[in-house]
């Protein structure tokens, strides 16, 4: 027999009844039941019960076995009684009477509990993260994980692309956030960077002739920490391919989210086609770019009916140009009540406030009241209902002002509107595609121009629009995956031609040397025959995170760093030796 187990924990079923067997695990729970002693004996597998009465040889030595002792024992399969079965466990119709023991690994007193899923603080979770891992709910979700990241690859391969690993130690890249710098002993003074995406790398890949590449890839952001972002590091289903449109990319990936989410979504739907929203529609009626279509409420434009209108405060807001009012349609939301609780929303919020319309049923048909009522009158309440589609018993909110200045907020309280009156689907996976994202903002501090996404993108109309048209009406061709709120994925088409390139920058007031010294590595390698490129990266962790359910990304990783950005259980980061300093050829200066 097998040095510690004939089978794991479980494998055992009403087959095996009469056989000896060897087991191994964790000692999930003892219970004492009247001289019989009961031990739910878990591996990573699952939980068999083994026991032992006060005839057994070894009855005394199980008596000091205590919670997440390791031990190896041998018994005899028997069958449980008919009223004793477990349904709930593959090992339930089953019992193993204790003929011999032995201690692999005794365990001191718990530092926080591993049966059951108590709440505990996040900062001993995560100390003991070893321990944590015990528990059934985060142990299914890395596992969850793994079956994820395999079906990934499968999906992939299974489209004719082939996974390359890039360098993790590389040169500092523009990505827009912060580096992780390493520095080099060989050449003090210098240091290396983390990759925060293999974006140059895959995409000299493309240049290099490989056509279809992907990788599971680590990405290093020195970033803050946020519930779905981890400090430091993250992993991206990292893909690119050549002579490719974005319509090419849209037609790879949503089979391989659509795939992944209806193999292990336990039955939730999954859009089928997964909608294109233009970023400005997207900002206009959801308040952001990141969408949860789950809930159907969509804000409306309805400056018309606001112009000129005996409400001051929006009839004036509406003289400035570029100033507008929205209306988040509510409904089934027409009470006093519900309004003056979103009103208070919107206070919280840290706006005066949030004007309101509800209709309800008048002397004369469909009846409007509410202050905003009353200052614009019969007609305009009654044409703001049309448009809106709404009847008796709902309501509408307004925020008016620059739309940048309300949108967050307006984002917001939609959501709340969409989960207090029960508008919003819950068990279902909402994907769509935001597209056409503006190549360039104005600055409203300074006026200057900037990118406003990625400066590596292909504008759409290339060279000539970046010429001849205004440049805050250049779009680009660059889009995101969103799912039930939550961004997956940025992608592109990648903008391979150089004299392009210089004239995406030069419209930011970048000559040539600049974008030659920051970019001249991507820049050379397109001047010896770039082929079309494009691609998209959507997050493994974000895409575990939707699957099980989880409101933190730390949930399912499987050794996060606190929310400072520390390991508490390897203790990092920590100080470097005095030797390990000179060596680099560094010395420590105090911050101010």
């Amino acid at each position: 027999m097998h040095a510690y187990r004939s089978h794991t924990c479980a494998a055992l079923t009403i087959d095996n009844v009469g056989e000896t067997v060897r087991l191994s695990g964790w000692v999930h729970r003892v219970r004492d039941h009247g001289g019989v002693l009961f031990i739910d004996l878990r591996d990573h597998y699952g939980v068999t019960q083994v026991l032992a009465d006060g005839d057994s040889p070894v009855f005394s030595q199980i008596e000091k076995v205590r919670s997440e002792w390791v031990i190896r024992i041998d018994g005899v399969v028997k069958a449980r009684g008919a009223d004793l079965v477990n349904p709930k466990i593959p090992t339930g119709e089953i019992e193993v009477y204790i003929q011999d023991i032995e201690v692999l690994g005794p365990a001191e007193e718990l530092p926080l509990p591993v049966f059951g899923d108590v709440e505990y603080p996040e900062e001993t979770r995560l100390k003991y993260r070893f321990l944590d891992l015990r528990r059934e709910s985060l142990h299914n979700n890395i596992m969850l994980r793994s079956k994820v990241i395999a079906s990934l690859r499968n999906r992939m391969v299974g489209q004719g692309f082939t996974e390359f690993q890039t360098p993790i130690l590389t040169a500092s890249s523009p990505e827009g956030a912060r580096d992780f710098l390493v520095p080099s002993r060989l050449h003090p003074g210098k240091f290396y960077a983390l990759p925060q995406a293999p974006q140059q790398f895959k995409q000299l890949i493309m240049v290099a002739g490989f056509d279809r590449y992907f990788q599971i890839a680590p990405c290093f952001r020195d970033e803050d920490p946020r519930a779905d972002r981890s400090p430091g590091e993250f992993y991206q289903l990292d893909m690119e391919m050549s002579f490719a449109t974005q319509e090419d990319v849209f037609g790879v990936i949503e089979p391989v989210m659509r795939g992944v989410f209806e193999e292990f979504g336990n039955g939730r739907p999954v859009t089928q086609e997964f909608p294109r929203i233009a970023y400005r529609d997207s900002m206009l009626w959801y308040g952001c770019d990141k969408p949860d279509l789950r809930n159907p409420v969509k804000m409306q434009v309805v400056s018309e009916h606001f112009a000129g209108s005996g409400f001051k405060i929006f009839a004036q807001l509406l003289e400035t140009e570029g100033n507008e009012v929205r209306a988040i349609p509510a409904p089934g939301g027409g009470s006093r009540k519900f309004c003056d609780r979103m009103n208070a929303f919107a206070q919280g919020e840290g706006l005066p406030g949030m004007g309101y319309i509800f209709w309800r049923d008048g002397a004369d048909g469909v009846e409007a009241a509410g202050p905003l009522a009353k200052n614009i009158g019969p007609e305009r309440t009654e044409n703001i209902r049309v448009q809106l589609g709404l009847g008796v018993g709902d309501a509408a909110f307004f925020l008016g002002g620059k739309p940048s200045s309300f949108e967050a907020v307006a984002a917001k309280a939609r959501v709340q509107i969409g989960q207090e009156l029960g508008l919003a689907k819950t068990d279902t996976f909402e994907f769509c595609w935001i597209v056409d994202f503006p190549m360039y903002e104005r600055d409203e501090e300074t006026g200057k121009l900037d990118f406003s996404h990625n400066p590596f993108s292909m504008p759409q109309g290339g060279l000539e629009a970046l010429e001849n048209q205004d440049p805050l009406d250049i779009v680009g061709f660059q889009y995101d995956i969103v799912c039930n709120g939550v961004e997956l994925s940025s992608g592109a088409v990648r903008n391979h031609r150089p004299e392009v390139m210089y004239k995406a920058f030069e419209v930011v007031g970048h000559n040539r040397e600049f974008v030659d010294a920051h970019f001249g590595g991507m820049l050379s390698a397109f001047k010896f025959g770039a082929p079309p490129h494009a691609g998209v990266a959507p997050g493994i962790d974000r895409i575990v995170m939707l699957l099980a359910d989880a409101e933190n990304i730390r949930e399912v990783i499987m050794f996060p760093m606190n929310q400072r950005a520390e390991d508490l259980m390897m203790q990092a980061p920590n100080e470097a030796s005095s030797e390990q300093l000179r060596e680099l050829g560094l010395r420590l200066i105090p911050r101010d």
